[in-house]
């Protein structure tokens, strides 16, 4: 029983890195879809791109709380063995929940929206990163205990480092990316909150039909300036806007 809390909770951060590495590919640099996408009424992308934010905000919750249980419970678990097969196991308990719930009961996204053969993009992700991970980590997890994992605290000092860069390097806009993305609030005037913060008209390069929405190309000036001009989120600024960071035009 004393292993219980360690597994317990090196499942639980398997199945956030496991949601971090859907968001991260799928929302952010392949843009496969939003965790909305097939939503009716969410075709907006200020709302997809919010609650794929909320969607990472909550894997954080989920990863911060593993890590402090972890710690927690480290004295536990020095000596015993499986703590990658537990994390395997939990990176592919997120992808088979979400492949059921999300995918096919609740239909509020699937894999591939481009594909002429969404089904088969789900069953290869469903096998692939859901029950292959599961096996491999059962099989992980139960090898023989003649060498133990590393010791525990070292160990959860490494996957703190690895959930926090993650989170991180989501956060940087892509090298390729020559546009932000900016979030105004309503009854702001992109065009003219550009030009106060020292940008051009011209700079803008589409806006959406609220105009609270606006993609520009910022050169010259400092991004930083068009939170005093009515912007509410600026992509590369420092600010926690990783999803908007990976926005395509």
């Amino acid at each position: 029983m004393t292993r219980t809390p360690w597994i317990r909770w090196t499942i639980a951060l398997g199945f956030a890195l496991g949601g971090f590495f859907d968001g991260i590919l799928l929302h952010q640099i392949l843009q496969w879809h939003h965790l909305l996408s097939l939503v009716p009424g969410m075709e907006d992308l200020r709302l997809q791109i919010l609650w794929d934010g909320w969607f990472h905000a909550a894997m954080y919750g989920l990863a911060a709380l593993a890590l402090i249980e972890l710690w927690r419970a480290r004295g536990a678990a020095a000596g015993m063995n499986g703590t990658l097969g537990t994390l395997l196991m939990g990176f592919g308990a997120w992808h088979v929940l979400d492949g059921i719930l999300s995918h096919w009961l609740l239909g509020i996204h699937r894999i591939r929206l481009d594909s002429a053969y969404p089904l088969a993009w789900d069953l290869g992700w469903f096998l692939g990163l859901g029950l292959l991970p599961i096996l491999l980590g059962l099989v992980i997890a139960r090898r023989p205990k003649g060498r133990s994992d590393p010791p525990p605290g070292l160990t959860v000092s490494v996957l703190a480092a690895i959930s926090l860069g993650a989170g991180a390097w989501a956060a940087l806009p892509p090298a390729d990316q020559p546009f932000a993305t900016i979030v105004f609030a309503p009854g702001v005037d992109p065009g003219t909150a550009m030009s106060r913060a020292g940008f051009g008209e011209g700079d803008v390069i589409w806006t959406d039909p609220l105009s609270q929405v606006t993609v520009a190309r910022l050169e010259g000036g400092a991004p930083w300036r068009l939170y005093l001009s009515g912007a509410l989120l600026v992509s590369g600024t420092g600010v926690p806007a990783g999803c908007f960071n990976w926005a395509r035009v």
